[in-house]
């Protein structure tokens, strides 16, 4: 590992710590963005049935916020179930917006990265070339140097294009699953909502 880091000089620093941060972030997110967590596949049917049990108590709303990101949605229209369908609809959505909000958490880094690390890798290559130009003098070009420069060029270029793939691939995939947890939260919110207010005609 050391002789690659000395072949690809200084600039490699930058990407490395870049690598670490981005596989940092990848991992929380694998471990926190997982379905069960997100949606546990019963809480529905359980809120429902506490709702039609009349079993509403404080400390059940407070133990459903906490159980998981669709929970505090649906705990916030379990707070407004006597409200209007308008007012509990619309506690439901800031509810929601929060939960969208904590899940994106740390996206646009990881997207940053995928950003940055292309560009990092050219000051790379430009340092590299510059090596390679330094090499030249009037006898004719240093060989050691002349290759120290095109290694520093070429590994630079590549590691900092091996973790732009890798950050956005992730990035993308992130956001989708994020925009399907979110569909899948309004969709069992609207059905906890008309069940509601169905019960009530």
């Amino acid at each position: 590992m050391f002789p690659f880091i000395q072949a690809a000089g200084w600039p490699i620093y930058f990407l490395l710590f870049a690598s670490v941060v981005a596989l940092a972030l990848i991992v929380e997110r694998l471990l926190s963005l997982r379905s069960h967590r997100i949606l546990p596949t019963t809480l529905l049917e359980e809120v429902i049935r506490v709702y039609q049990n009349g079993k509403i108590k404080q400390e059940v709303i407070d133990q459903l916020a906490v159980n998981s990101p669709l929970g505090r949605v649906l705990a916030a229209g379990l707070r407004n179930v006597n409200a209007p369908r308008e007012v509990m609809k619309e506690s439901i959505e800031e509810a929601g917006r929060a939960v969208a909000h904590e899940m994106e958490r740390f996206l646009t880094s990881l997207g940053t990265i995928a950003s940055l690390a292309p560009l990092m890798g050219l000051l790379g290559t430009v340092v590299g070339m510059i090596e390679i130009f330094g090499s030249q003098n009037a006898t004719g070009a240093n060989p050691a140097q002349l290759a120290h420069g095109i290694s520093v060029a070429l590994y630079n270029t590549l590691f900092g294009l091996l973790i732009a793939i890798v950050a956005l691939g992730f990035y993308r995939h992130f956001r989708a699953l994020v925009d399907g947890f979110v569909v899948d939260m309004e969709q069992q919110a609207v059905k906890f909502v008309d069940i509601v207010h169905s019960a009530r005609k």
